[in-house]
């Protein structure tokens, strides 16, 4: 059962997983640690594109079997299809775009994706 449609391979979602894959080191204004520096461990983030009706829970799974990684966590977004219109020769053409859902994968750190490896 194909949960998964496509990874998202887009700038944005490409920004966020680099942002999240490198360990960070900072010095926390206010706190416990004020003042010492504190280095945030690496979970890398990756976006699927995933069937409307799939939930947290199977969308973990399936990761986790098609890539041979450990899932932390899954957040989930859901789009509504946009009404689109053009002018063409023919007249005014309306249509509507496809609803979809967003999955956001966090691994857990040391962990990768690599959307690459299966082209030839």
């Amino acid at each position: 059962m194909a949960i998964i449609i496509k990874p998202l391979v887009t700038e944005k979602m490409t920004k966020i997983t680099d942002k999240t894959s490198v360990d960070r080191t900072y010095t926390p204004k206010a706190g416990r640690n004020k003042g010492q520096q504190v280095t945030k461990k690496a979970t890398p983030r990756y976006g699927f594109i995933v069937k409307p009706d799939a939930n947290k829970f199977e969308i973990k799974k399936e990761i986790e079997s098609l890539y041979n990684v450990t899932v932390i966590g899954v957040n989930t977004m859901r789009y509504a299809g946009k009404r689109v219109s053009r002018y063409t020769k023919a007249g005014l053409v309306r249509g509507q775009r496809n609803a979809f859902k967003k999955a956001i994968v966090t691994l857990k750190e040391g962990d990768t994706i690599d959307f690459y490896s299966n082209i030839q």
